[in-house]
């Protein structure tokens, strides 16, 4: 009888050949050099059409022109205050058009029969004068308002991805070609293995020889052993009970603890569009902030004084997270919401409230003001609400902890330069701390009255 070793290789080289043929793929895979030029879909898209060349104005001064005098009332293709007015030069006389952009009640006050028709179209809406503009000025908004409007770029369709993907393809074999040959490969090899194994099972069964499996040394179990070594059992427990204690220390400091709460909103408001790009003072919307307690919630008119013109967003406000049309439809809840009409300009008396989700929150036996904060400490609105500027959806950045706001007066000097309420306890309390510049806590601020009461 012959003891036959190594009896488990056979389990052992399929593996093996794995491992090599997927280190083969991953070379070919790696080596195969992408084509030169591979046309993507923005590039296939149909280019705008040229603007037709205006021998009546200069086009981009036109277009600063429009934009500080036109805009606010004044769309290209759609209706604002005022009329669209992409291609109005072709509509009207030009000589007629200056003496309108000049003074367009003179004219209706005159019974032009065009400036009546038009003033009474639009409601009757004064439209600014704007004597200081020269001929070539107007000429100038003129040939801007007459550019065509531009194509919107293509969009990807399955022909072109179809496309895209056969221009790409031509360089070489495709790899789901190469790795589908290789698993055919592998399981060629497999079943070749299992033959050969069967075979050589039967040889050594008809021979006489028996296939032993090896010894094994037999071992204490791990969970034995450990039970066994009580120094080790000790030293365990000690580190599980540390350990436990950690985590529920943490756990229980948490509690209220809303640190990085961001809710969703029922309109998505980007702060970083108004307030960041826009530059918007925190202030011109939360404006009670300034003189009450709490910064308030902006009443939607607010939203309305810019957003009755702003219908939807310019295209290079789009991201990739949000898209224009994202952003169009969350001015058109807003009109739901207040009632607005884009279309006819008016409001039409449907209203709906937004419930909004507040995000800070202090417990109802803590006071805070935010007036004294922001007006008379002089407090940045960044300090406890983080670079809101930056922020496309607002969540609180601070942990708003008893802790923190304790810090905080610590750390923070009172600006005494144009406050003469504290000048005389200044200087009192600056010779009993020896110090030029007191804290908030040096000044009373960690009495517990002052926020506890």
């Amino acid at each position: 009888m012959k003891k036959v070793n190594f009896t488990r290789l056979h389990s052992k080289l399929p593996l093996l050949w794995l491992v090599f043929l997927l280190t083969f793929s991953t070379t070919i895979y790696s080596q195969e050099e992408p084509p030169a030029e591979k046309a993507t879909a923005a590039e296939n898209a149909a280019p705008p059409p040229p603007a037709p060349a205006d021998a009546g104005g200069d086009v981009a001064a036109g277009e600063s022109l429009f934009k500080a005098n036109c805009a606010a009332c004044h769309k290209l293709d759609k209706k604002a205050v005022g009329p669209a007015l992409r291609g109005v030069a072709d509509k009207f006389d030009r000589d007629w058009l200056h003496k309108w952009i000049r003074n367009s009640q003179a004219m209706v006050a005159a019974g032009d029969p065009t400036a009546v028709k038009l003033f009474e179209e639009n409601n009757k809406m004064i439209m600014t004068p704007f004597p200081a503009l020269s001929d070539e000025d107007i000429d100038n908004i003129l040939a801007y308002t007459n550019q065509p409007k531009s194509e919107p770029a293509g969009q990807v369709t399955p022909e072109t991805v179809a496309t895209t993907g056969a221009a790409g393809g031509e360089g070489g074999v495709s790899n789901s070609l190469v790795l589908g040959a290789l698993a055919l490969i592998f399981i060629l090899l497999v079943i070749m293995l299992f033959l050969v194994y069967s075979t050589l099972k039967r040889i050594a069964k008809a021979n006489g020889v028996v296939v032993e499996p090896e010894a094994r040394e037999k071992r204490t179990p791990l969970w034995k052993a450990f039970i066994h070594n009580q120094f080790l059992v000790l030293v365990v427990s000690v580190f599980f009970i540390l350990a436990a204690s950690y985590f529920a220390f943490g756990y229980m400091m948490q509690i209220g603890v809303d640190q990085g709460y961001q809710p969703v909103q029922p309109i998505h408001y980007s702060h970083k569009i108004h307030a960041g790009d826009n530059g918007i003072d925190c202030n011109f919307c939360h404006s009670s902030a300034r003189k009450s307690k709490t910064s308030g919630i902006p009443s939607l008119n607010v939203c309305m004084n810019c957003h009755k013109n702003i219908s939807e967003v310019a295209p290079e406000t789009a991201t990739e997270e949000y898209s224009k049309e994202f952003y169009d439809g969350e001015i058109a809840k807003l009109y739901k919401a207040v009632g607005w009409d884009p279309e006819n300009m008016e409001y039409t008396g449907k209203t709906e409230p937004v419930k909004w989700v507040r995000i800070h929150n202090l417990p109802d036996f803590a006071y805070f003001n935010h007036s004294q904060h922001v007006t008379v400490a002089g407090i940045a609105c960044q300090t406890c609400h983080g670079e809101v500027q930056n922020m496309e959806e607002v969540y609180q950045f601070a942990p708003l902890t008893m802790g923190w706001c304790i810090n905080c007066h610590r750390d923070t000097n009172v600006n005494l330069e144009t406050n003469d309420y504290y000048e005389k306890i200044h200087a009192e309390l600056s010779k009993k701390y020896g110090v030029e510049k007191l804290t908030v806590a040096e000044m009373g601020g960690l009495e517990c009255g002052k926020c506890h009461y």
